[in-house]
């Protein structure tokens, strides 16, 4: 039988940490702050959820880069990223910002039809990110990850479209989870993009990951949507490092 000192020793420990989770959710405390401060180039990821951006506001944010959603599946185009794109393309051209773009991986359309609803939406620009593929959970496949097989049916033939058409490998952004269901081991000329807002991410295959979104809870000034957060993300390496991407 369990005796209530180590009841009364669960129950405070599931209290802090039910604290500690609320705490993280307000955007009161971000877990991976010092970490990611030894990491000087830093960015944002954007979408219709910021709402207007004033870009002049948000590049002088202390922020490096940024990539802004474009795109989801077969026929899904952000409802901002015309604006987001041309404010931040000219912020560019100003501060040296560095702008990209990502497309939401839909498991349930085919590749070609997700390549062309890029192509349709973000122009090939000179200095630009490469494009980036987020493969991440959505709807019942957060419940049940689609196999390995049905992943690489589309990925693959997708990040070869994208790669043939705007001249650089895609970046791939993934969870830590569906890094190691689906990228382990492979993928080696895709820069990797990894979510890890608790710790520090350490990929299971030894690789070292190229960008971190750190946190999905910060609050920067140059915004106003119905999403008061903002994601941050640092850059494994030198701000010329990352520009060097652009011409991979």
């Amino acid at each position: 039988m369990t005796s209530w000192p180590v009841l009364v020793g669960i129950g405070g420990t599931l209290a802090i940490a039910a604290i500690c989770a609320a705490l993280i959710a307000m955007g009161l405390v971000r877990p991976n702050t010092i970490v990611a401060a030894g990491y000087p180039v830093r960015g944002v990821d954007v979408s219709s959820y910021q709402g207007e951006i004033d870009w002049d506001v948000l590049g002088g944010e202390g922020v490096d880069f940024a990539i802004i959603k474009a795109t989801e599946g077969s026929g899904d185009q952000d409802e901002r990223f015309a604006a987001n794109w041309a404010g931040a393309t000219r912020t560019a051209e100003q501060t040296g910002l560095l702008v990209g773009a990502y497309h939401f991986l839909s498991f349930d359309s085919p590749a070609e039809t997700q390549a062309q609803n890029i192509f349709d939406t973000v122009p090939v620009t000179d200095g630009a990110l490469p494009i980036t593929i987020d493969l991440e959970c959505y709807a019942d496949y957060c419940r049940t990850p689609p196999s390995a097989e049905r992943v690489a049916s589309v990925l693959d033939p997708l990040l070869a479209a994208l790669e043939e058409h705007y001249g650089q490998p895609p970046i791939i952004y993934a969870t830590m989870r569906y890094y190691d269901a689906f990228l382990t081991g492979g993928y080696a000329a895709n820069p990797i993009w990894i979510r890890s807002v608790i710790t520090p991410p350490v990929l299971s295959d030894g690789r070292a990951w190229d960008i971190w979104q750190f946190t999905s809870r910060e609050r920067l000034d140059g915004y106003v949507g119905k999403e008061e957060f903002i994601d941050v993300n640092v850059y494994r390496g030198s701000r010329e490092e990352l520009r060097a991407l652009v011409g991979r």
